[in-house]
């Protein structure tokens, strides 16, 4: 009997030497004695020190798609704001202003002389009927006067303004806007006239009788007409775009100035 006692007393022993020893265990992260479903609430977690933007990123719901998306949009939206700086410089406005900076003369040129075929064009469609055809001699008049006289001209005149008032500032605009008014507009249209006038077979007289009657007419309604052209073109716009601002403004008016210079003569209006 005392040896069963003994035995007892030692498994009890060596019983609570092995919890003491899985508690110890247990303690230093070891062996878990919890139960499954407790493992995930009890584990521990680790700790790391994330940089700030991370946990402000966090804080708004920020997600890894939205961020990528946002990279893309604003990767495509570059790529197509390079596209049309590409297509700028290489298309046809790119290929135009290499030509005015090349051959500025020329280009002018060019230019207002396609300006007025257009003009005369929309002007002789416009009083004529349907039946009446059009007078493509008169076409090739306003075509080489933009040619060999208006598109020159331009260049230079604009050139000459920049020289003699190179500032862009309102005194200077209206500075010339006038001499645009007193000089070089008066000084175009007797040149217009009297030109088309010759060219259609018209003596010195019959010229004279032409200027005295469209004359005025034609620039009291450039005062009404081009002070706001120049303004715009003289304020706004450097001086190598100038004629062409200043051509596209002209259609309206080489509408109305050719349909003038179409007219019957002074004499056969008194006949």
């Amino acid at each position: 009997m005392t040896g069963a006692l003994f035995r007892s007393a030692a498994s009890d022993a060596a019983r609570i030497l092995r919890s003491h020893r899985t508690s110890t265990a247990n303690h230093l992260g070891k062996l878990d004695l919890l139960p499954r479903g407790d493992v995930r609430r009890f584990q521990p977690r680790p700790y790391f020190r994330t940089p700030q933007f991370l946990w402000r990123s966090k804080e708004t719901r920020v997600s890894p798609h939205s961020l990528i998306s946002g990279f893309c949009s604003s990767s495509s939206s570059s790529s197509s704001t390079a596209s049309t700086a590409s297509f700028v410089k290489t298309g046809f406005m790119g290929w135009y202003l290499g030509m005015l900076k090349s051959r500025p003369v020329l280009t002018k040129s060019v230019t207002s002389s396609l300006i007025y075929i257009a003009a005369d064009l929309s002007s002789q469609t416009i009083p004529q009927a349907s039946s009446e055809s059009y007078d493509f001699v008169r076409t090739a008049r306003m075509a080489g006067y933009g040619l060999l006289i208006l598109g020159p001209t331009l260049h230079y005149w604009f050139n000459l303004m920049s020289r003699l008032f190179p500032k862009r500032d309102l005194i200077t605009t209206f500075k010339k806007m006038a001499m645009g008014q007193t000089v070089y507009g008066p000084t175009m249209n007797v040149i217009f006239f009297s030109l088309n006038a010759a060219l259609q077979g018209e003596n010195g007289s019959e010229i004279i009788a032409r200027l005295k009657r469209d004359l005025l007419p034609t620039m009291m309604n450039g005062v009404m007409y081009w002070p706001m052209c120049d303004f715009i073109t003289f304020k706004f716009f450097p001086v190598h775009l100038q004629p062409l601002v200043s051509n596209s403004f002209s259609y309206l008016w080489t509408i109305y100035i050719t349909y003038m210079a179409g007219r019957e003569k002074p004499t056969a209006i008194a006949t």
